[in-house]
This record gives structure tokens, C-alpha cells and sequence, in this order.
């Protein structure tokens, strides 16, 4: 059955996606529909409709999910920020968890029975943000208002009280907006590039209560008017809870026609620029461009799990990649002989060995550098050892270069931190296939209302269930093994060299004369059931719908594989 943008239909939502759109289907067509709760039967519009799959807009609840609530926030579904807010907390939770086990089971090949340890989930799942950044603009009307953006847009939303977010940023953002409006203080326009105040954004210790204001501006410190009376009007907003106070205000310089909110200039207008905050017993400061973990009592969850599945005793020797700031690293420190973190980003190298020295903490390094080039160098060159290697990569997962090397190192133990479980699953899938295996997985609920999700791994070298002794005697005579013949044996089961996507589109295309997507690759080698993990964004792949090639687009695919032995 044919269809046609702008249709009206009904359908009962089977399952979500990773970015929280329900999921269903009509005669096998599938449907993603935002804002739809699994069990919902909804009305939906046609928006969008490709060949098996479309994008609909929800028009009504028809029967409602016994698991659908109302969102508390008035703006949950125009600002999109929150995907999850119409669904109760507890279905929330299965789902995340859901989502992780079909993962590492269908991308990672991994059986998943007894691995699985509960999900750590909040007390309260709101306000549980430290760090918020609110665009300025003008209404309709003209009047200065601030908020977040819509999904994929730069239209603001109206909102300075986000339910995510801590309670004090209403009032910050109320003053700020206020004295624009006294002092004839312009917001910026993305299309004029013209106005002064770009964003704000806030940060909060959750432990110390200190608050950091930074005001991210087009032009100069001078150019914000009454720049002292709105810092003394910062300064004095009334303590909310647990005694939380402004204790600096900074302004970012960003004159740059771009979507990059922080200037590299910074100027202090009170305090040092930066505050304290606590995971754990281990401070941090933390400043405008930090990173720093977005909900710290999650965080300090997080941390103790990944301390707990690390096994240390005092003695080992601990690898920290893609370490940040040294979060994790100083964590590992307090039960371990030696930690060494790497992270690519200089400013947060020059924070670690801050963090370190302010906590005196004397035994871990810190380099500079990409994980899968410094960790290689390190290793070959420098011949450096580890027991235990921690990763915690950002979304696209570690590179390939970097896993073999840590499989090369053979520590005993690897702990991977995830924020992305499609990407892990092939990691771990590549891990194992060089002798790991799964022991605990734990998912860790760092972001409520939205389906994004942490999970931590501890895989192990795997262990034999026996030993044998074999005596083998070479050269020639009965009962013994021939040198030559070993010779041969080895030239047979010598390694073949890599064939790259690359390769294969060369053979094809000049022996056929056309040209063959990565995408077509990936899908003839999916179907003949070969391995996945070379290919270029396999994970983005596997979500996606399926691209099909033309057959005589497959038959060429087929004829090089062939040709390189691959088949």
C-alpha cells in the first residue's frame, strides 16, 4: 500500500527509538512518531515517507500507554529537550535498559543472561542538572527572552526554569534579563550578527553550592552597560538551597559569526572565574569550559561502580583514556599503584594536573594527545604496561588502533564506560574476538526524562577450562614433525592482507564502470553474514533502515569479494 504525505492514519506504538520517537507499524510500514509513548494508539499525520519507513507528527492519543504521564513541564514537547517526560520513570528505566541488552546482543553478538546487574536509577529524577546554557533573543512582540532552542532549530523556546535544571537559574536569568531591558542591552541576531548578549550559561556546585555566571557577549567587556550593578545584583539574589550563592561572574568574548557558544577570551567581572565542586572526597575546579559530568550524583554512582568493577588493590598500574579533566583518573588514584590518563584537549589536561596537585595527589600522569595515537606510543616505543584499562570514549566509540592496542597490552582487566551503546557493543564485540570476555554490565540512569543512557562493562581475559602437556620432537625420522613441512604449513595460514572498502570500490569500478556506495558494501557483506566492524559508520548503519543495492550493484560487491578471497 502506497503512502501519501499528510495522511491521516492510527497505529499502536511498539517500541522507541534511541533519540525517543515511538515506533509502529501499518501493513509492515514503519512509522517514527515523536513524542508517541510505547502502548499509545495515536493519530498520526504523514510527514515525511520513504520507501519503508516514514516521519509522522502526532495529532492525538487515541488510547493512552497505561505507562503515559503529563509531562510536568508546559513546554516538554515544543522544546524536545526531554524525549522521555510523558513516559513514568520505573517504564523509563526498562527501556533504557531494553535498549542497551539489544544492543550488545545483536550488534555485539554477546548473550546477555545473568550479566546484567540493576540499573542504577534516581532518588528524584529532576533538577538534577549542574550546568544549563540559555540563548538570548526577542519575541515576536520584541521583548528580550531567553529559553532553548527546538529540536533542529535556532527558534527559542520561552523558558528560564527548566525542571532539569537547578532552581536557581530562574532567578539569574530574570536579573540578567531585567537589566537588559533597563539598560537598553540589545540580544544578539544570528542573521544580523549584530546585539551583545549571545548566552548565558550557569554552572553550580552541588556540594559547595558555589554558582558560576558566565555571560557569552558580541564585543567587548565595555560594551555591556552597568556591567557592575548587574554583578552586584547577581551577587545579591537570595541563597537557595543548601545556602547556593554567586560566587563568580564572567564574561566570554565571541564576536565569531558561529554555533560555537564560548569565546577563548575570558574576563573576569568578580570572583576567580571558576568554582569548587565534590565527587566523593575528590574536588574539582571547575570553569566556563570545563568539562564536568552534567549530573554529579549520578557521577559519584557511576565512578564507585567503575572502582568496584577496576578490582584494585593498591599495586596496579591504571590506563584512564579519553580521560577529560581527570575525573575518573583521581578516582582510580586513591586504590591504585600508578593511573595514566590521555585526553586530546590541552585545557583539559592543564585541569587534571590542577585537580591533582589541589587534592594532592602525586601518583598519576596525564598526556596530551588522541587515545589510538598516544596509547600505541606509549606501548611499542616505551614498552609501558597496564592491569587495568578504563575507556570512556565520546559517542562514536573508541578507534580500532586504540582496542587493538589495549589488546596487544593484555591488561587483565578492561572497564568501559559508554554513553553510547551502539558503539559499545561493537567495541566489545572487537575485544572479544581477541580474547575478553563480558563479566557485569551496569546501566546508570545520568540523564531522567531523556534516552540517553551510561552502562558500564568489565570484561576479563577469558580463562581456560583445562591445561595439556603435548611433547613434539622436530625433524626427520618416525614420530617426529618435519621443519619443511611446518615451513609450508605457515606460509598457508599466513595473514592475508586487509581489504578496505576502499579496494573494493577501486575493482569494482574499473572492471564494471560504475562507482558503489560504502553503504552497499556493508549491506552485501551484512547478508553473506561477514564482520561489520571495518566498515565506515557500521553503528549508524545498523540503526538505520537498510540501503538496497540494485542486483547488478550486488552481483559486482559479490565478484570482488571473490576476487580479494573474502568469500
Amino acid at each position: 500500500m502506497r503512502r501519501e504525505k499528510n495522511e491521516l492514519f492510527q497505529v499502536r506504538i511498539a517500541d522507541m527509538s534511541d533519540t525517543g520517537e515511538g515506533i509502529g507499524k501499518t501493513d509492515g510500514f514503519t512509522w517514527f512518531i515523536k513524542d508517541a509513548v510505547i502502548g499509545d494508539l495515536v493519530e498520526a499525520k504523514a510527514m515525511k515517507v520513504k520507501k519503508a519507513y516514514g516521519f509522522a507528527r502526532l495529532m492525538q492519543v487515541l488510547e493512552p500507554s497505561p505507562h503515559r504521564v503529563i509531562p510536568p513541564c508546559p513546554v516538554a514537547r515544543s522544546c524536545g529537550g526531554c524525549q522521555l517526560q510523558a513516559m513514568d520513570y520505573g517504564e523509563q528505566l526498562r527501556f533504557k535498559e531494553n535498549k542497551v541488552k539489544n544492543n550488545l546482543c545483536r550488534i555485539g553478538g554477546i548473550d546477555c543472561e545473568g550479566l546484567f546487574e540493576p540499573i542504577i536509577a534516581m532518588e528524584d529524577p529532576w533538577r538534577y542538572r549542574n550546568k544549563a546554557q540559555f540563548p538570548f533573543g526577542r519575541s515576536k512582540e520584541g521583548k528580550v527572552i531567553t529559553g532553548f532552542y527546538a529540536g533542529r532549530t535556532h527558534k527559542i523556546i520561552e523558558c528560564e526554569d527548566c525542571l532539569l535544571g537547578v532552581p536557581q537559574n530562574a532567578g539569574i536569568l530574570a536579573c540578567i534579563r531585567n537589566h537588559m531591558e533597563e539598560y537598553g542591552i540589545a540580544p544578539y541576531d544570528e542573521e544580523t550578527h549584530s546585539g551583545l548578549v549571545r548566552h548565558v550559561l550557569i554552572r553550580k556546585g552541588f556540594k559547595t553550592g558555589e554558582i558560576l555566571v558566565c555571560l557569552v557577549i558580541n564585543g567587548n567587556v565595555e560594551e555591556l552597560k552597568a556591567a557592575d550593578v548587574l554583578t552586584r545584583q547577581l551577587l545579591g539574589l537570595p541563597a537557595g538551597e543548601g545556602s547556593s550563592k554567586v560566587a563568580t561572574v564572567v564574561c566570554s568574548i565571541n564576536k565569531d559569526r558561529t554555533n560555537v557558544i564560548l569565546g577563548t577570551e575570558f574576563v573576569n567581572l568578580y570572583g576567580q572565574g571558576s568554582i569548587m565542586d565534590y565527587i566523593g572526597n575528590i574536588a574539582y575546579r571547575i570553569s566556563p569550559q570545563s568539562f564536568y559530568q552534567v549530573n554529579p550524583l549520578q557521577t559519584e554512582h557511576l565512578y564507585k561502580t567503575v572502582l568496584e568493577y577496576a578490582e584494585l588493590t593498591g599495586e596496579e598500574t591504571v590506563w584512564d583514556l579519553y580521560c577529560g579533566i581527570g575525573t575518573i583518573s583521581l578516582f582510580l588514584a586513591q586504590r591504585a599503584g600508578k593511573v595514566c590518563g590521555v585526553e586530546i584537549v590541552p585545557q583539559a589536561i592543564r585541569d587534571a594536573r590542577a585537580n591533582a596537585k589541589w587534592n594532592g595527589i602525586s601518583n598519576v600522569d596525564f598526556f596530551v594527545g588522541e587515545a589510538e595515537k598516544v596509547l600505541p606510543e606509549q606501548y611499542e616505543k616505551n614498552h609501558v604496561r597496564a592491569d587495568v584499562i578504563v575507556v570512556d570514549p565520546p559517542r562514536k566509540g573508541c578507534d580500532e588502533k586504540c582496542l587493538d592496542t589495549i589488546a596487544k597490552m593484555a591488561p587483565e582487566r578492561v572497564v568501559y564506560v559508554s554513553c553510547d551503546s551502539a558503539t559499545l557493543a561493537r567495541d566489545v564485540k572487537f575485544l572479544c574476538g581477541r580474547g575478553y570476555e563480558v563479566r557485569r554490565v551496569r546501566c546508570c540512569d545520568m540523564f531522567p526524562q531523556t534516552g540517553h543512557v551510561e552502562t558500564i562493562v568489565l570484561l576479563s581475559h577469558k580463562s581456560p577450562d583445562s591445561h595439556i602437556n603435548v611433547k613434539i620432537e622436530f625433524g626427520e625420522g618416525e614420530g617426529k614433525v618435519p621443519l619443511d613441512a611446518i615451513a609450508e604449513r605457515a606460509k598457508k595460514y599466513q595473514p592475508k592482507p586487509k581489504i578496505t572498502y576502499k579496494m573494493i570500490q577501486e575493482y569494482v569500478e574499473k572492471k564494471y564502470g560504475f562507482k558503489v556506495h560504502t553503504a552497499y558494501i556493508a549491506e552485501v557483506k551484512r547478508s553473506l553474514g561477514l564482520t561489520m566492524y571495518d566498515a565506515p559508520n557500521v553503528v549508524a548503519e545498523e540503526l538505520k533502515q537498510r540501503k538496497h543495492p540494485p542486483k547488478e550493484k550486488v552481483e559486482a560487491i559479490k565478484d570482488a569479494l571473490k576476487y580479494f578471497e573474502i568469500i
